[in-house]
């Protein structure tokens, strides 16, 4: 493998590592966020971000926790997406890069991208439905608003590793025939 490819791969898992721990930090302080929310309220708008959905808990404590799901599924799928990415790129091989570790890897990545465009989804679209029951709902739509991304996204990610698996198959294959 070349000095550039190290290079490359060197920054591809420093890049994956800072988005990672970025995203954990989300996740965590979301978490933080419920949970402070649930036993002293008035401290809310101290908080990370600012979600306040006060109003929101105080009309139905059902709506609050569905979209408190939503948004805590969505912010730990992400960082967990990005620590398999982490475990792809510092276990990759350019001098063999047809092997079962990354193929899974890949298909994994592709399936927790597909999980987080599909849930990002269904929040938007709850949160759409919310809103003609007078819920307000514009401080949340930061947290899927980009679900038709991840929905591509993942298609091509799940084309990606069909690719690898054929690539598997036919190295295994010239293998056996030498």
């Amino acid at each position: 493998m070349s000095t550039t490819n190290n290079f490359i791969f060197t920054v591809l898992t420093i890049v994956a590592w800072l988005i990672f721990i970025g995203l954990g930090i989300e996740a965590g302080a979301l978490i933080v966020n419920f949970i402070v929310s649930l036993y002293k309220p008035e401290f809310v708008h101290h908080l990370y971000n600012k979600l306040d959905l006060s109003e929101m808990y105080e009309r139905s404590k059902m709506v609050y926790f569905g979209m408190y799901s939503f948004i805590l599924f969505i912010a730990i799928l992400k960082a967990v997406l990005f620590y398999q990415v982490i475990l792809l790129v510092s276990k990759f091989d350019l001098s063999k890069p047809f092997n079962n570790f990354v193929s899974k890897r890949i298909s994994q990545i592709s399936y927790y991208t597909l999980s987080i465009g599909l849930i990002s989804y269904f929040a938007r679209q709850a949160a759409k439905n919310l809103m003609h029951h007078g819920f307000v709902t514009d401080n949340l739509n930061q947290f899927w608003a980009d679900s038709e991304a991840f929905i591509l996204m993942a298609a091509v990610i799940y084309i990606i590793a069909t690719i690898f698996k054929k690539g598997i198959e036919i190295q295994n294959e010239n293998d056996l025939t030498v």
